[in-house]
């Protein structure tokens, strides 16, 4: 689905490492079996698994990310609320998420959901409730480039 709607995607070069090596141990595990063909199966489980994972977890995060790209700001305001409510009683998933969710994302998903929300609230002509959840952002994750440059568009357009 193509959209003119700007998305990023940072990847984390350990977690990219995480995932080869849980890859890698299923192809291992397939060689043990004796199996035919065992990158194949390896693959598959891990296919299996990363979807299973990212779906038990994960859908309503990328539910807001399909939301954005139809442009539908309102319904991703509340799928991006929703998973960063769930991240945040689940800190362990998000923080570990190299594992539990097979991510290879640089940022957690509370970071992710707190910027998306941000973002949307920018688009529906709020500035103010995008100023307060871009500096909630900065607060808790202080390097996070794209919370910064969204405060510095909104303040920018203020002294004008």
């Amino acid at each position: 689905m193509s959209s003119n709607v700007p998305v990023t995607r940072q990847i984390s070069t350990p977690f990219i490492i995480i995932q080869l090596i849980i890859f890698g141990l299923f192809v291992g595990l397939f060689v043990l079996l004796d199996a035919a063909e065992p990158i194949f199966f390896g693959l598959a489980i891990y296919i299996t698994i990363a979807f299973g994972l990212q779906t038990l977890f994960s859908n309503t995060h990328k539910e807001g990310i399909i939301a954005v790209k139809q442009k539908k700001f309102e319904k991703a305001l509340l799928l991006f609320e929703k998973s960063y409510t769930f991240f945040l009683e689940h800190n362990n998933i998000d923080k570990y998420r190299a594992i539990t969710l097979f991510s290879g994302s640089k940022m957690c998903y509370k970071e992710m959901a707190l910027c998306n929300i941000a973002f949307c609230y920018s688009q529906t002509g709020n500035g103010l409730k995008a100023k307060e959840y871009y500096e909630k952002v900065l607060e808790n994750y202080p390097s996070n480039g794209l919370a910064s440059a969204g405060l510095n568009m909104i303040n920018s357009m203020n002294t004008e």
